[in-house]
């Protein structure tokens, strides 16, 4: 028996849960679609509901993305994928080298399919290839003739990478588990493949001294302890560079096929570890938040991100991430950028180390971040001048509400 805003399924998108609530009183009379089912279709009725006296009328429906219905408990969730080894390979890129825009879907169906998106025209948004224009392709048809290099010679057709099981590879079968992978696993590995092999990206390490940063923060903490807010390094580091983006304005960018997007805020992404995933919630518009708010911000959404709680709109988007592997004592690392950001900012431990000061040896707390750049929109000096603003903010930090 529910009533209206009762809570009667969990629906588990890739990235998030989300709550159907009941929109009226009465009795769940039939449970259409049971818990744990994978890749159920927008519009498809999950339940029935009757009051007393009325006829069975469905309850709720799917949210308009790929999902798998928890009812009434979750389940792991992972919207099923066909085999890559029997499918031909789907080109991310024309022959031309520029990139191909097709929807995750019109993706998913195009391998299915063997088709090469790269002869098919979109008919979406601004030529984005949709569902529509792969059902109604036809594999091998159009394909384009290989572009001419030099003298006159011709570009061999790439051989689709070979894709072999663990027994292909040497390791039998029965000598290990197999985790199957969830939707979340799946939409990262997906992702992160995607702009590691299609963003020319690189690396700029800069090492800073934190000391008067952590003096300042024990001295910030003290004064918002009656609030009951308590500031960490990562919300100074996301603070310093919201204002080191709106310093330098020209890092705070997407690259897109119409061209640069120069964003009005800066919408710090922060990385999140989850069971079997990772996802960046937004603290949106940081550069005109105090600590204490996102402090506040940073811990609700962290919070509500490992119990896979948080709402699309605050996870999608960002014009900027941060990754910090500090806690973990991980001296310097480089992260892989987060499409359609222009570049990831990835933290270090903070450590004493020496340090040469006015020709004298010291000791310093030093603190090693690597800034990772798209290079269609963030270069090496619009680089560097953004990590220089950093560096100025993070080792004089009272110059972050100046």
């Amino acid at each position: 028996v529910v009533k209206s805003g009762d809570v009667i399924a969990e629906i588990e998108t890739d990235k998030a849960t989300m709550e159907v609530e009941a929109v009226d009183e009465g009795v769940v009379e039939d449970v259409l679609v049971p818990e744990g089912t994978e890749g159920v279709k927008v519009n498809t009725p999950i339940a029935r509901l009757t009051g007393e006296g009325e006829a069975a009328a469905p309850a709720a429906k799917p949210s308009p993305e790929p999902t798998k219905v928890a009812a009434p408990a979750v389940a792991p969730a992972a919207a099923p994928v066909p085999s890559p080894v029997a499918s031909a390979p789907v080109p991310a890129v024309h022959s031309d080298g520029g990139r191909i825009f097709a929807s995750p879907l019109a993706r998913r169906i195009a391998q299915q399919k063997g088709l090469d998106l790269s002869a098919l025209k979109g008919s979406g948004p601004h030529g984005r290839i949709i569902k529509a224009d792969v059902e109604s392709a036809t594999p091998g048809a159009a394909r384009p003739a290989p572009a001419a290099i030099g003298g006159g010679a011709t570009m061999a057709p790439v051989a689709p990478r070979q894709v072999l099981n663990l027994a292909q590879m040497g390791i039998p079968d029965g000598s290990y588990d197999l985790i199957p992978l969830d939707g979340m696993r799946k939409t990262v590995a997906r992702r992160l493949t995607e702009s590691f092999r299609d963003v020319p990206h690189f690396p700029l390490t800069l090492d800073l001294e934190i000391d008067a940063l952590l003096a300042g923060r024990v001295k910030i903490n003290a004064l918002l302890e009656s609030q009951g807010v308590k500031v960490s390094v990562n919300d100074l580091v996301i603070k310093a560079a919201a204002i080191a983006l709106k310093q330098v304005p020209e890092a705070n960018a997407s690259y897109t096929p119409e061209g640069i997007a120069m964003h009005h805020h800066a919408d710090i992404a922060m990385a999140v570890a989850l069971e079997g995933g990772l996802i960046t919630p937004i603290i949106r518009a940081a550069e005109t938040k105090g600590l204490a708010q996102i402090a506040t911000e940073a811990k609700d959404l962290a919070a509500r991100a490992r119990a896979r709680k948080l709402k699309p709109e605050e996870f999608q988007g960002g014009t900027f991430s941060i990754s910090n592997l500090g806690m973990y004592g991980i001296k310097a690392f480089s992260s892989i950028i987060n499409e359609p950001q222009g570049a990831i900012l990835s933290v270090g431990a903070g450590e004493q180390r020496p340090v040469v000061k006015n020709g004298q040896l010291a000791v310093a707390t030093v603190m090693t971040v690597t800034m990772t750049c798209d290079h269609r929109v963030v270069d090496g000096a619009v680089g560097a001048r953004w990590l220089a603003a950093f560096k100025a903010l993070i080792e004089d930090p009272i110059t972050m509400i100046v």
